[in-house]
């Protein structure tokens, strides 16, 4: 099973903690993990956590609006991206969230791959189906934490909804009685929902940054 590395959540998340949070870098296990708690690869997301509690919230007076984000629908929540605006030092580079956007598009790059090339291998090998479900289903709790935390609503849903039908629960997240088969070419057709969902997104954001390849 495929490992990736967590960061204890600090009391509130600040970059003068970097440092501190390297030191405390342990490796953790999405299949022995709840698949109710959220799962972030890189430390920069770990740290950005708190940005997204009821605590942290309670103490920004964000606006809609205020990040200067486009207008992005329902594609990013711009009161959530905010927060992790909020721990840049210079507003117009944004070096430090841009680093964990852009950290994120990797991120989500490779596991789309990974998904496929498990869709793939439970297609070609049927006494593998059930391996490639919960395969699945960790990468669809892997990407709905770190794209929650980036405020992207639309990826989040359907990531959770490949975890549910890897878990062999439906849309809802309640156990079901369908067969794996069925359950896959639900997964196949959400991931490729969801990829259209994440390049709307990361066009929103790479305007934001400027990026010139948009």
């Amino acid at each position: 099973m495929a490992k990736v590395t967590f960061v204890p959540k600090p009391a509130f998340p600040s970059k003068n903690n970097q440092a501190q949070d390297e030191d405390e870098e342990e490796e953790y296990d999405m299949a022995s993990h709840s698949t109710e708690d959220p799962v972030y690869p890189t430390p920069q997301f770990a740290r950005c956590f708190k940005a997204t509690d009821p605590y942290a919230d309670s103490l920004r007076q964000s606006e809609t609006g205020s990040t200067g984000l486009p207008d992005c629908g329902d594609s990013i929540d711009p009161l959530t991206f905010e927060q992790i605006l909020e721990m840049d030092d210079d507003e117009d580079e944004r070096e430090f969230s841009k680093s964990i956007v852009y950290g994120f598009f990797e991120q989500a790059e490779a596991t789309f791959d990974k998904m496929e090339t498990s869709l793939s291998t439970a297609e070609s090998q049927k006494l593998q189906r059930e391996q490639e479900l919960v395969t699945l289903s960790s990468l669809g709790h892997f990407l709905k934490g770190s794209s929650a935390t980036l405020g992207m609503t639309k990826v989040k849903d359907s990531c959770e909804k490949i975890q549910h039908y890897g878990a062999h629960k439906d849309d809802a997240g309640q156990p079901t009685d369908m067969e794996d088969t069925v359950l896959l070419k639900k997964i196949k057709a959400t991931v490729a929902t969801v990829k259209v969902e994440y390049k709307e997104a990361e066009r929103i954001l790479k305007q934001f940054y400027h990026d010139p390849d948009v």
